[in-house]
């Protein structure tokens, strides 16, 4: 099995800015994600500041850092389908930014 197959379903790590207040947005999109793939081990963990970044069996597809924008979640639950069928991942569409608070 190669390496970065896990048989357990596919593992997604989301890195979050607890300052930025994005937990919500994690938790959200954590759900979605298990409702749609119930197989998928799911982990929020507070990041970097103004990180929200996507992780799937450690193919990084979203990048908020980079982006400044949040992933469009239905493209993050395709990836995460194509983990556990084996097939690659890719980077993700990325949300429009509707709103901008710079501190």
């Amino acid at each position: 099995m190669p390496e970065n197959v896990h048989s357990d379903g596919p593992h997604v790590e989301i890195e979050y800015c607890n300052v930025c207040n994005s937990k919500p947005q994690c938790l959200e999109l954590a759900s979605v994600i298990r409702q749609q793939i119930p197989e998928a081990q799911v982990e929020c963990r507070i990041g970097r500041r103004g990180s929200f970044e996507v992780q799937i069996n450690e193919t990084l597809v979203h990048s908020r850092l980079s982006s400044l924008a949040f992933p469009q979640y239905e493209d993050v639950v395709e990836n995460v389908r194509n983990a556990r069928d084996g097939r690659p991942v890719k980077k993700v569409t990325e949300q429009p930014i509707t709103e901008c608070v710079v501190q």
